[in-house]
């Protein structure tokens, strides 16, 4: 006679109701630098890359030819695509700090590899390695906004954080001047010192981890209760040090299901079964706001030396302002999508930087467009386009409901007015 199911564990916790009344403090400010330093490293990194297309095409460098800087570029993604798969599982299975260190590792591995390539395909390979690691960071960083930052403020930190790698490209776009600049550094020397620099950033930023603690929510979700509720506890010791007030009572209490590991195949059920509109949601925003960064951003240089007849030093001017409109876009529209609601901002971002560059294209088609006029009308662009971008990853964060969430109780604390369009994120359950 087969023996009956072990019936799962049920237990009762207020974490999320504790995190989501927290006030903004130093805490959540070393949380926000030390994730988004590594969006802006990231920025920098590929800036220097993008700038760097032009150079590397020369004999007296690396001697690609335009279709290998493309090659390049898609190496990048793959593995960017390879490491938010992977590491997105190994997130959910051994925790959030864990990856936090391993994933900036890697990446800092391969940004330094990348500065000793010596053909198309070592460097291929190494874009691959760069690729997984910060692919990796992308999911690491988002779940925990989505988790340490009360839910009030989690739309536009979201954004901030995720619109930070424009801060790096600026740097990125000024150092490209100087790195490019013969009379400053050999032809084959100045991009593998740019890698070399995004390396050594890289090793400083893991000492910024520390400060990050490890999701309380994670913790309880994975059988870690006790745990969870001290992590939690310690937050809210330093918070209320740092603010000198006393934090008013949580109230609002959730049932969970704690499990040592979820699987994967309940996960992809649920994508495909339970979620598919949302799954077919976030891969479309996805999709959408990927292929018009990259189709821009990893040709920028290359269109406008070819197109433009911008010298190749100079490129990197062009990039700062295009860099600082992205900069500039979640800082303003990002407290919208707290106030206004997700789903206006969302379709009203991705809808007028689509129009605004349909536009740009016919008028680039009939020549009506120079460097300087193109780099303005993409500066407008991408002030919106930034805002949707980021949007996708907060987007992807908050649709899917936790597996170990079983119930949830009414918030403690209003996120948002409910005027605004704003319901509490399914994720937010644990």
């Amino acid at each position: 006679m087969n023996a009956s199911p072990t019936p799962q564990r049920t237990v009762e916790i207020d974490i999320p109701a504790r995190m989501d009344r927290l006030p903004w403090s130093r805490f959540h400010w070393l949380v926000v630098i030390a994730l988004g330093v590594t969006w802006a490293l990231d920025g920098l990194e590929v800036t220097i890359v993008g700038a760097l297309g032009p150079r590397l095409q020369d004999p007296g460098s690396l001697g690609l030819s335009p279709a290998d800087i493309g090659a390049l570029a898609s190496a990048y993604l793959v593995g960017a695509v390879l490491g938010a798969l992977g590491f997105g599982w190994l997130t959910d299975r051994y925790g959030r700090k864990l990856i936090f260190f391993t994933t900036l590792a890697i990446y800092v591995a391969g940004v330094a590899l990348s500065a000793f390539a010596w053909d198309f395909w070592s460097l291929a390979l190494f874009r691959v390695i760069t690729g997984i690691g910060i692919g990796g960071e992308y999911a690491a960083i988002n779940s925990a906004i989505d988790e340490l930052v009360p839910a009030r403020l989690r739309g536009r930190v979201a954004l901030i954080v995720n619109g930070s790698f424009w801060a790096g490209a600026a740097v990125g776009s000024f150092a490209s001047v100087i790195l490019l600049d013969p009379s400053w550094f050999a032809l084959d020397l100045g991009w593998r010192i740019g890698f070399a620099i995004g390396a050594g950033l890289g090793l400083l930023i893991l000492f910024t981890r520390r400060f990050v603690p490890e999701s309380p929510r994670w913790l309880a979700c994975h059988d870690r209760v006790e745990e969870g509720e001290r992590v939690t506890a310690e937050i809210e010791r330093r918070v209320e040090a740092e603010t000198g007030d006393k934090l008013p009572p949580a109230s609002g209490r959730i049932a969970i299901h704690p499990q040592k590991t979820f699987g994967l195949g309940p996960i992809f059920a649920s994508m495909l079964t339970d979620y598919r509109g949302r799954s077919a949601l976030v891969l479309l925003l996805m999709i959408a706001q990927a292929f018009l960064y990259n189709a821009i951003f990893f040709s920028y240089g290359l269109i406008l030396t070819k197109f433009h007849g911008v010298s190749e030093q100079h490129v990197g001017l062009y990039l700062v302002p295009f860099a600082i409109g992205n900069v500039i876009g979640p800082i303003v529209l990002g407290p919208l999508f707290d106030t206004v609601g997700r789903r206006k901002m969302i379709f009203s971002t991705y809808l007028v930087s689509g129009v605004l560059l349909a536009i740009t294209g016919y008028f680039f088609a009939i020549g009506a467009l120079d460097a300087t006029t193109e780099t303005i009308a993409w500066c407008v662009i991408f002030f919106f386009a930034s805002a949707a971008a980021s949007s996708a990853y907060l987007t992807a964060s908050e649709v899917f409901r936790s597996r170990c969430a079983r119930s949830r109780s009414p918030p403690s604390t209003p996120s948002a007015p409910a005027s605004a369009g704003w319901r509490p994120p399914i994720s937010s359950a644990c």
